[in-house]
């Protein structure tokens, strides 16, 4: 047995020798210790072996951490109202992280369709930091009433989760946008797989509902096979808003749709995207555009991008897919969004 002295449990060589291999072939790098007081008559042969030895240690300690993370994953505790609500942990991009995510689902044993609702973000750390546990509980409930499981994970960087944030875009000027894209389409997948693979879910059928930053990585998974994800739907998608906290105001505009057209390249999957007529984080004006270069990138789907600015909402339309009036207001293009076939699925029936 292999003891964790960190958390006091215990380890089988098992669950060691399975978690390792994962890390090497993902290259895991171990960290570089300086060692400052060394024997000059230490012989190559002897620091060879002393370095060796160091970094098995040093791996076996990460493989340790690695698989008390695997450990932690599923049901947290037991389920509540509404919607049997309940605390689970998922896997996520970083090895060492299990990320927080609610569950919702209805009455019985399903299996069920899965959603997965991939939440926005922000670049300020601190304000990550102290994110509240995202639930979109309106969202949620009108998916729970057409027969979906929900799954609502919170992404490495935020909140309590914590962990390395993955999505950083760098500086406004220089914003890499493919990369937070799919930083952020890699966490969503992480955390569908593994729920796919639950004996309540159907392993088809599934939807992917994301909301600003959280839109923008769905897009990037909009290149999936019709049989995984049947619809993306898009609340106001994109990344760079309120550049220097300033209303309508977009870091690096030009590069933003020039990934929207990347991303639509392999697009095979048809996409809903939605913004309100009070959107000032990506104006309706601004979406249209990305949606149309979207559209235009040359993917699959063509026609089946469909655009729609919803009436405004509240006092920032931004937020429309967190509240309840904002649900309504977005209720019937949600029911179309569900009623459109994939091609591949479509051409399969």
């Amino acid at each position: 047995m292999i003891l964790n002295g960190r958390f006091g449990r215990r380890y089988s060589r098992k669950a060691f020798t399975e978690k390792c291999p994962e890390l090497i072939r993902r290259g895991y790098s171990v960290p570089q210790i300086q060692i400052r007081s060394v024997p000059r008559s230490a012989s190559g042969k002897f620091m060879q072996s002393f370095k060796a030895c160091f970094v098995l240690v040093v791996l076996g300690a990460v493989c340790i951490q690695n698989a008390a993370a695997q450990d932690r994953l599923g049901a947290q505790g037991a389920e509540a109202e509404p919607h049997r609500m309940q605390q689970w942990r998922v896997p996520s991009p970083v090895i060492d992280v299990a990320a927080r995510a609610w569950l919702f689902r209805p009455r019985g044993d399903g299996p069920f369709r899965l959603a997965v609702i991939a939440h926005a973000s922000t670049q300020n750390a601190l304000r990550r930091a102290q994110m509240p546990q995202p639930e979109y509980r309106a969202l949620a409930a009108w998916l729970v009433a057409r027969g979906f499981a929900v799954l609502v994970p919170e992404r490495p960087g935020h909140g309590g989760t914590g962990g390395r944030y993955l999505e950083d875009q760098g500086g406004c000027d220089e914003a890499n946008y493919i990369s937070a894209g799919r930083a952020t389409a890699d966490a969503i997948a992480a955390a569908a797989g593994f729920m796919r693979k639950q004996p309540f879910i159907r392993p088809d059928g599934m939807v992917i509902v994301g909301h600003s930053a959280g839109a923008w990585g769905a897009l990037a998974l909009a290149g999936q096979s019709p049989k995984e994800i049947s619809a993306v739907i898009a609340f106001a998608p994109g990344r760079g808003s309120h550049a220097n906290d300033q209303p309508n105001e977009v870091c690096a505009p030009h590069t933003l749709m020039a990934t929207a057209a990347e991303f639509g390249k392999t697009a095979r999957v048809p996409v809903t995207w939605l913004v309100a007529a009070n959107d000032t984080y990506f104006s309706p004006e601004l979406s249209r555009r990305m949606a149309d270069a979207f559209r235009g990138g040359g993917g699959q789907v063509g026609s089946q991008v469909g655009f729609r600015v919803l009436p405004a909402s509240g006092s920032e339309g931004h937020w429309l897919a967190e509240t309840e009036a904002g649900v309504k207001i977005a209720g019937p293009e949600l029911e179309r969004a569900l009623r459109t076939p994939a091609r591949g699925a479509a051409q399969k029936r």
